[in-house]
């Protein structure tokens, strides 16, 4: 093996030039497979890491997925008359002795989770109005299953605990009819009434439409606006690994009666798009690479035109077609191999400028860099992908050397 190497290697030598040119393709296409792979990633995981962060994991509603059956179709499943346009008596809409479910919730390990009524209401200040939502909450178990906390521009989550008739609004909100801490506005929702709330703080989430149109009160406070004593209608979770959420979601509907739904559920689409894009990614950043193994299949067919006459020599010396293939397997193999590390450094270089590039979306308050993945899948899988396609386009003209007839070389009829 070490013969065929070291005439591997001379062969290369001898076009030094046309080595080069296919080596560098095959560093550039490793290189920019790098860097687009890791700004795609990147991309990808910032995006489901914000949609992690700033949605429940896993949210229990006082919805049923399917509608429950009649009595009589229980009783009567296959009576010959049936009862139609039945209209449900009403109730108060709910989830029903919600404190023992949440009692029975946070038994399960890493789980978190925090009840929440949402309703509609009004808002009212200096003669104006605004459609509101508006949520009671319990603020500590808030604090552990959402970031709210961290989005504060004025006062806190805590200071709802001091001031019962406290209430928090967004930005947007605060901004559109000139409000601020300790600023008093009027609340109404369905037949309670007016009911007189100060502001108590203040956040901004980054989402103009939330920041504008979402409130937040205690629970009890809620309750009693909504008319809808020992009441609510969401239990949100959140779970140190969100990819249990999926599971767990099935096993709490089964066992609550509840409709859960995970995060995973609710944004398949998205991440049905974010697949669709990877396989495009991956489809032109491959394609760089297959462009790049041509220059190293002109290369090889090069050589094999040029060393008829050496092959042909060495094959009357005793060496077997295999040996043949094997030399110039090699030759597409050492450029695989050396471009593939140089491409590695250029691509780690170019991840580090790209992760250094600052940028300010339109309508963001702050700037952020372009969020890059340095995982080691994407090393490898480039790396892996440059020696495959390196060898691919060494086979064929490695073939067709290993086939040369000696004889009919020398005599001239080639």
């Amino acid at each position: 093996m070490q013969l065929l190497l070291s005439i591997a290697i001379t062969y290369l030598h001898s076009r030094l030039r046309a080595t080069l040119v296919s080596l560098g393709g095959v560093v550039l296409g490793v290189a920019f497979f790098l860097a687009v792979s890791a700004l795609m990633q990147g991309s990808e995981k910032d995006f489901i890491k914000r949609l992690i962060d700033n949605s429940p994991h896993i949210t229990i509603s006082d919805e049923h997925r399917t509608a429950a059956p009649q009595a009589a179709q229980l009783r009567w499943p296959d009576a010959a008359i049936a009862i139609r346009h039945i209209k449900p008596s009403i109730e108060t809409r709910g989830i029903r002795n919600y404190q023992a479910k949440l009692a029975y919730l946070k038994h399960f390990p890493g789980v978190k989770v925090a009840p929440v009524l949402v309703g509609s209401a009004v808002l009212q200040f200096a003669g104006r109005q605004q459609s509101i939502a508006i949520s009671g909450i319990a603020p500590s178990m808030m604090q552990e299953v959402s970031f709210l906390d961290d989005q504060f521009i004025a006062g806190q989550l805590d200071a709802l605990d001091g001031e019962t008739a406290g209430i928090i609004i967004g930005a947007s909100l605060a901004q559109k009819f000139q409000l601020q801490l300790g600023s008093t506005v009027s609340i109404t929702a369905g037949a309670a009434g007016n009911k007189t709330l100060h502001i108590v703080g203040i956040f901004r989430s980054g989402n103009a439409n939330y920041d504008e149109s979402q409130t937040f009160v205690l629970l009890k406070q809620a309750q009693a606006l909504l008319e809808r004593p020992q009441r609510i209608n969401r239990l949100i979770l959140q779970l140190d690994d969100p990819y249990q959420a999926r599971e767990l979601a099935h096993q709490l509907e089964k066992q609550l009666g509840y409709k859960a739904i995970s995060w995973l559920e609710a944004s398949e689409d998205i991440l049905s798009l974010l697949l669709i894009r990877n396989l495009i990614m991956f489809s032109v950043v491959g394609a760089i690479l297959i462009v790049a193994s041509f220059g190293i299949y002109n290369t090889i067919s090069t050589f094999v035109i040029e060393k008829t006459r050496d092959i042909a020599i060495l094959k009357s010396m005793g060496f077997q077609a295999q040996d043949v293939l094997t030399i110039f397997l090699l030759q597409g193999l050492i450029i695989g191999l050396i471009g593939s590390l140089a491409g590695l450094l250029i691509g780690a270089g170019l991840m580090q400028g790209l992760s250094l590039v600052e940028i300010k979306p339109p309508g963001a308050t702050q700037t952020s860099h372009l969020p890059i993945w340095w995982g080691h899948e994407q090393f490898f899988l480039a790396t892996l992908f440059a020696l495959f396609t390196s060898l691919l386009a060494s086979y064929l003209p490695a073939r067709r050397a290993s086939r040369l007839m000696p004889v009919q070389t020398l005599r001239g009829a080639t």
